[in-house]
């Protein structure tokens, strides 16, 4: 009978079709990427909403985190490390004061800048978030063994490294 086919693979068969004159061997993984995205998300946004958040506030509570405990951080580093604008930051920090999960705060060496951190209430939300956040990624990475999951993260981060990406701290 032969191996299960995936979406992707039906998309290949019908271009091969439609279109035998164009290669479209990369959509094998471009595509399979862009739906596992979709996909990956569908699964984490059902934790995060059953904790009542979305996922992006788990991003921001997620990041003032791991910066360890008491540390804040300004506007400008949380959008280098979310890679988003600083009017996204701007209104998702708003947000997050508002649900009393983060205290924003004029610098006290520098009056003109903002340092952001948790208050305990966010400290508390993000760290019992967490821990489901993590089961929920086992549970979606169940269907490979442990030695495809290494493999997938050493070609993932290879690929990531080709276009760009680097770690936030560095230069």
């Amino acid at each position: 009978m032969g191996e299960q086919q995936d979406a992707v693979d039906h998309f290949i068969d019908r271009w091969a079709h439609v279109r035998p004159d164009v290669d479209v061997t990369p959509m094998a993984v471009i595509g399979r990427l862009s739906r596992l995205a979709s996909l990956v998300q569908r699964q984490l946004d059902s934790v995060f909403g059953a904790y009542g958040l979305q996922s992006w506030e788990f991003d921001v509570l997620a990041t003032l985190r791991r910066a360890g405990a008491g540390v804040s951080l300004t506007p400008g580093q949380l959008d280098r490390t979310m890679m988003i604008s600083s009017g996204t930051t701007t209104h998702r920090l708003k947000r997050l004061e508002d649900r009393g999960w983060v205290l924003r705060e004029r610098d006290s060496e520098d009056g003109r800048s903002i340092r952001v951190q948790l208050t305990e209430e966010g400290l508390k939300v993000c760290d019992r978030v967490q821990e489901a956040h993590m089961d929920n990624e086992r549970a979606i990475l169940a269907g490979l063994t442990s030695e495809q999951q290494v493999q997938l993260a050493a070609l993932l981060r290879s690929f990531a490294l080709s276009l760009g990406d680097r770690s936030p701290d560095a230069k």
